[in-house]
């Protein structure tokens, strides 16, 4: 008979294994329709009065949240509107999906939790996961209109992410350049109108010529509704050029600004004859003068032709990021070293299993444990914003920054390392009369050499690369300049400290890796 009920009871329990969302709870006093009624009033409240604090809370918190939550975005897309009904009914103008599926998303989790107090109470079952999948659904609602994401925007407008992107992942024409040889020739024009026009250029056989026509006229302009009215079409000619050369023609205004013609959204290029001569037309292009700016506005058109002559030169910007890469390698390296040399005898004080003699020693290990938890919670970024006020820009800045942390990280794992040893050899050592420090000399050091290295040897591989992203607030390192590249928006010379930058925590990780294989 008693292997039969225990026959049941084991049957019993593998059905609910099979079916953990359907569990019998105990019975409460409380009517189901009043359990439903007060989570109706106050969501959760129906759960917490019959024993189901934890869900009840956990419902209360996420349908209030969402509410506050869904009152801010309301108030963010209609600020303006007096009332909160006026602000609703404008935000539905404005985001009618987001505000109907939020809407109706509340509405239905707080019926829902209703009925699921009343279900609880009434048949003393629950299912436990439903009601939160709609609460996660919720969320996510929330989430998307909060991220304010747009896939229409993403995929539309990913074709203009396609010239720095490229840049980025072959950025070498930025990295090396050819001794060149520059010809060019210029051409007066006048504009607007009036008064005597500049002479045409006077041709010579022997160097680059270029003729405008005519050499004065009226640059392109802005009508009333911001639509480009084109200006004088300008025919240039030019001659005594190097032949079957891509040629370029650049604009000078008369306060000295000078840049490449575009037209139809390209930049204007010719190519010479076999005679190094060119015909075209080019128009005259939108350009803001002072109104302080007196006198004739004369402008200039000028043809350009660069070739290269010479060998290959290295570029500011790849010998910028070698200095700036190798310094970045012994930050790290000197933080990781700072870091393991003070940690070490930071983890032993934050390792219970040795700091548990006495309450004298316990107090030690929870001021030691405190400390570590509140230097390793501040990001490194914060600690080189810190430093640099501290000691300045540049790298020492970072090497504080990365020694704090690493302090903080490695005691942490230090002491954990220290705590899971075996026990025995600390018996057997203590069993002899040792003293405590030659209890951790004999016993504890030797088991701890494999995960010390191998702890250390990862930090160093963290800090490296920790060490890019200092360089953001001026913590030293190959950051710095990538930050400035890429305000700069000069796509090609950050491309070329990103590939250093995967390069050197590629050959790192190979390195760490062979260390460790050898090593621990």
């Amino acid at each position: 008979m008693a292997k039969e009920v225990e026959q049941k009871n084991t049957k019993a329990k593998r059905k609910k294994r099979k079916n953990p969302a359907l569990i019998k709870k105990p019975e409460s006093r409380v009517p189901g329709e009043l359990s439903g009624l007060l989570s109706l009033l106050i969501p959760g409240l129906g759960h917490i009065v019959i024993g189901e604090i934890g869900r009840g809370f956990i419902l209360f918190g996420s349908i209030f949240s969402m509410i506050l939550m869904f009152v801010w975005r309301i108030e963010l897309l209609a600020h303006l509107e007096p009332n909160l009904l006026s602000m609703y009914n404008k935000a539905l103008s404005r985001r009618p999906v987001f505000i109907l599926l939020l809407t109706f998303g509340i509405i239905l989790l707080w019926l829902w939790n209703a009925w699921d107090a009343y279900r609880i109470r009434k048949k003393r079952e629950y299912n436990r996961i439903k009601i939160f999948i709609l609460v996660i659904a919720v969320f996510f609602v929330l989430g998307w209109q909060i991220g304010e994401i747009n896939p229409y925007k993403m995929i539309t407008r990913f074709p203009e992410t396609l010239t720095p992107i490229s840049r980025v992942l072959w950025p070498w024409k930025a990295a090396f350049t050819h001794k060149t040889l520059r010809v060019s020739a210029k051409a007066a024009i006048l504009a607007p109108p009036g008064g005597n026009p500049p002479p045409p250029s006077v041709e010579n056989p022997n160097k680059p010529y270029l003729l405008a026509e005519p050499t004065s006229g009226n640059l392109s302009r802005l009508d009333e509704n911001y639509k480009m009215i084109p200006g004088t079409t300008i025919t240039l000619t030019g001659k005594n050029f190097k032949p079957d050369t891509k040629t370029e023609i650049w604009w000078i205004d008369p306060i000295g600004n000078k840049f490449q013609l575009r037209q139809n959204g390209k930049y204007v290029s010719v190519i010479t004859d076999e005679k190094g001569s060119f015909k075209m037309k080019v128009i005259m292009p939108y350009r803001l003068i002072p109104p302080s700016s007196k006198g004739k506005m004369i402008h200039h058109v000028e043809a350009v032709q660069v070739s290269p002559v010479g060998g290959v030169i290295i570029n500011e910007p790849l010998k910028l990021a070698v200095s700036r890469m190798v310094e970045t390698i012994f930050m790290g390296m000197i933080a990781t070293l700072f870091g393991i040399i003070l940690s070490i005898p930071v983890s032993f004080l934050a390792a219970r299993n040795l700091m548990a003699g006495s309450w004298v020693t316990l107090i030690i290990y929870y001021i030691t444990r405190t400390i570590i938890n509140i230097i390793r919670s501040i990001e490194p970024l914060i600690w080189a914003l810190i430093a640099v006020v501290w000691v300045g820009l540049g790298p020492f800045a970072g090497i504080i920054a990365l020694t704090f942390h690493s302090i903080a990280a490695l005691s942490k794992l230090y002491s954990e390392a220290i705590e899971s040893i075996d026990p025995g050899p600390i018996e057997a050592i203590q069993a002899t009369g040792a003293t405590h420090l030659q209890t951790i000399l004999y016993a504890v050091v030797p088991q701890m050499i494999p995960p010390f290295i191998s702890f250390s040897i990862y930090r160093w591989d963290i800090n490296v690369r920790m060490s890019t992203v200092i360089g953001l607030v001026g913590g030293g390192g190959i950051g710095f300049i990538l930050v400035q590249y890429i305000r700069l928006l000069d796509y090609r010379a950050a491309g070329i400290a990103v590939w250093f930058i995967a390069i050197t925590v590629a050959l790192l990780d190979y390195i760490s890796s062979e260390i460790r294989r050898r090593i621990v």
